[in-house]
């Protein structure tokens, strides 16, 4: 089995015992997505916090629910490294809430975004691929 990590850093913590939940599903989106050995960073953080990041490099002034930064580089101890998530907790919260659904499924859904545009696809240049591929791994993976 491929050396697959990802961690987790949280600018604000919820409660509950999310991290893990995560942590395995996106182990498991890129155990189906066959990368190998492979290393993810995710930050949860505020609003605040991904604005900055939106605007600083997207050019985007507002916040988001979700940014991915593929990297996808060698690292001299380690498997590679595909990249970084930031996630937005505010925002994530108000989807939830929005879709009638748990804060802890929609960082989920997100999660799931974010590791597969890691992977290469993008939603906004394909014909559809990766919003196909998104919406099996949520059938088969979020409960």
């Amino acid at each position: 089995m491929p050396d697959l990590r990802v961690t987790f850093r949280w600018q604000r913590h919820p409660g509950g015992r999310q991290t893990e939940a995560l942590r395995e599903l996106a182990t498991e989106v890129l155990r189906r997505l066959d990368v190998g050995a492979a290393e993810v960073g995710v930050l949860v953080c505020e609003d605040a916090t991904i604005r900055s990041l939106n605007r600083r490099f997207r050019d985007k002034d507002r916040s988001t629910d979700v940014l991915s930064f593929p990297a996808d580089f060698a690292q001299p101890d380690g498997p590679r490294y595909l990249g970084d998530v930031a996630i937005s907790l505010e925002t994530a919260a108000r989807q939830a809430a929005e879709a009638g659904t748990t804060l802890e499924n929609e960082l989920k859904v997100l999660v799931v975004h974010a590791i597969v545009h890691l992977c290469g696809y993008d939603h906004e240049t394909d014909r559809g691929e990766m919003r196909r591929l998104e919406a099996r791994l949520r059938r088969e993976l979020i409960r």
